[in-house]
C-alpha cells in the first residue's frame, strides 16, 4: 500500500464540498490515515511549492493557498497517488473530464479546488510538511476484503 497527500483548498473549503470530495475518495476504497482542517501559513505554503518559488504567478499561489482554511489528508492504498490523480482531473478545469473532481466542480485553473501529490515521493515530502509520524494511523478495515484481492 502507498500513501498519498491531499489537499481541499480554500475553493473547495469556501464552496461546502468537503463532504462530497471526502464521500469519493471512501467509495473508491482509500482509506484515510490522517486529516485535518487547517490555515496555511505563509512558511507552510512556501514550502509546500518550493519547486514554483521565481516563477510569475508563485505570490499569487502562495497568497490563495493562504486566504481561507484546508482540508489536508493522507490517503493509503493501491496505486493511491495515480488513482487520486486520475479522480482530481486535469489542473487546468477546462480540460478536466466530466466526473473527475475538477471537472465536476471547477471552472478555473487558479480555483481548482483541490490538490493531489504527483508522485510517490511528492506525497512523502508534503506528508512530512503537514503531519507528524504520530498522527499519520496504521489501521485495517473491514471491507478492505472486499476491495483488495490479496493473494
Amino acid at each position: 500500500m502507498e500513501r498519498t497527500f491531499v489537499m481541499i483548498k480554500p475553493d473547495g473549503v469556501q464552496r461546502n464540498l468537503i463532504g462530497k470530495i471526502i464521500s469519493r475518495f471512501e467509495d473508491k476504497g482509500y482509506r484515510i490515515v490522517a486529516m485535518k482542517l487547517m490555515q496555511v501559513t505563509r512558511d507552510l505554503a512556501e514550502r509546500h511549492y518550493e519547486e514554483h518559488r521565481g516563477k510569475p504567478f508563485f505570490e499569487s499561489l502562495i497568497d490563495y493557498i493562504t486566504s481561507g482554511p484546508v482540508v489536508v489528508m493522507v490517503l493509503e492504498g493501491k496505486d493511491v497517488v495515480a488513482g487520486v490523480r486520475k479522480m482530481n482531473g486535469a489542473t487546468n478545469p477546462a480540460e478536466a473530464a466530466p466526473g473527475t473532481i475538477r471537472g465536476d466542480y471547477a471552472l478555473d485553473i487558479g480555483r481548482n479546488v483541490i490538490h493531489g501529490a504527483d508522485s510517490v515521493e511528492s506525497a512523502q515530502r508534503e506528508i512530512s510538511i503537514y503531519f507528524k509520524e504520530e498522527e499519520l494511523l496504521n489501521y485495517e478495515k473491514v471491507t478492505e476484503k472486499w476491495i483488495y484481492e490479496y493473494e
